[in-house]
């Protein structure tokens, strides 16, 4: 079966996270991608653990489906080589901080250039048009300055980041989005772009609500726990067992339900729990009268009862029981990739399902400058003893 973005060239310049995550979203959808690594060293994820036969769990999620190239970026016949390469190849992708690609002469203005037609993608920090452009920068970062910290967790305790890395990926999502864009527009006009991403944009974007909630609103968002901050009942409950289900109420219908379930009518006639503002309001106490009537319900029966009378519910899963829910399997976002030297190995899927050009994350991460030899030869005509010469200048 054709893949959506067969065809498609990229030239990966991308280092852990952020950058990775953008081009392994391209590479499960078809995409050639050629990730360019450091001679000796590679991708600074390599050394991030679990580990597998002396290879990273994290490099191998983040950089399945591509092919690895080892170059020296600062080797002049290595640059040669990397001219020639952005010529035969669509995208470029990159999230080094600003200045860097400048400084080798990589930048978009330098490749477009050789290379009209090409989207270039650049994710970093804070963007290449930024006051603090020069300044080095990390997720928890951009999940501070962006106000994201500010509403995690529960309003006695310090500002906490998300429990993932919401910054980096976030800023790979956006990077495909852009790039997916930029190819559109180049397939009507031939016109290529920069695409300009940066994690604090995208942390900043997904706090989504909470910034019309301070600009039109004139409300300061703050750290409200599990509850949601404009919604009741929508927060997490204590059962029989001590442990904690997921209510997620936000109309009336589903409060008037919840409410005869738990064989309370009058609320809903209450001002106080009347319309959902109201019950926001008044949480604390809405709060009191359902974890009374859980104090006679495990996690398991509180769950059942709720989803047979369509309540919108839910465990709070570890990531190990997550991993063996129904439907994270029935959707497959667990796969199995045959990782050279490590064997059968269970990664993320992706979440994104098309009918007609699903996506394959089934093929493995690249072994350090795997594919040099094979790249360059089928690209740019490099014979077997050109390459053993560029070997022994160390240009790879």
């Amino acid at each position: 079966m054709n893949k959506a973005l067969e065809g498609v060239k990229v030239l990966d310049f991308t280092n852990v996270l952020a950058g990775p995550f953008c081009t392994m979203n391209l590479a499960d959808f078809g995409a050639e991608v050629i990730k360019i690594e450091r001679p000796g060293t590679g991708d600074g994820s390599r050394i991030f653990g679990p580990f597998v036969e002396k290879q990273s769990g994290y490099y191998i999620f983040a950089n399945r489906g591509k092919r690895g190239i080892t170059l020296d970026l600062k080797n002049q016949k290595a640059k040669e080589i990397i001219y020639e390469l952005v010529k035969k190849v669509d995208v470029v992708v990159e999230n080094f901080k600003p200045g860097v690609m400048e400084k080798l002469g990589f930048s978009y203005e330098d490749f477009k250039k050789l290379n009209p037609g090409l989207v270039y993608c650049s994710i970093s920090g804070f963007g290449q048009v930024s006051p603090h452009r020069d300044l080095p920068s990390y997720d928890i970062v951009a999940q501070g300055r962006a106000g994201m910290m500010s509403i995690t967790g529960y309003p006695d305790n310090p500002p906490a980041r998300v429990g993932s890395s919401l910054g980096d990926v976030s800023a790979g999502l956006y990077g495909a989005f852009g790039i997916m864009l930029a190819l559109y527009h180049k397939e009507k006009t031939g016109e290529g772009q920069l695409v300009d991403v940066a994690l604090m944009d995208s942390v900043f974007a997904f706090i989504e609500t909470n910034i019309v909630r301070h600009t039109i609103g004139k409300i300061l968002p703050k750290r409200v726990g599990a509850r949601h901050p404009l919604s009741a009942p929508f927060d997490i409950y204590k059962c029989k067992d001590g442990q904690y289900v997921i209510i997620a109420v936000a109309s009336n219908p589903h409060f008037n339900a919840l409410c005869d379930l738990i064989g309370r009518p009058d609320l809903p006639k209450n001002p106080k729990f009347d319309e959902d503002w109201h019950r926001s309001d008044n949480d604390v106490e809405l709060k009191a009268i359902i974890e009374d009537f859980l104090k006679d319900y495990t996690l398991d029966e509180a769950v059942k009862l709720f989803e047979e009378h369509s309540i919108p519910c839910g465990p709070i899963f570890t990531v190990e029981q997550a991993c063996k829910d129904e439907s994270i399997l029935a959707r497959k976002m667990l796969v199995d990739i045959d990782q050279p030297e490590a064997g059968k190995l269970t990664i993320t899927g992706n979440p994104v399902k098309l009918s007609q050009t699903p996506p394959d994350p089934e093929h493995p991460a690249p072994l350090l400058g795997q594919d040099t030899r094979e790249v360059l030869k089928e690209y740019l005509g490099y014979s077997d003893e050109e390459l053993d010469k560029l070997k022994e200048e160390k240009v790879y």
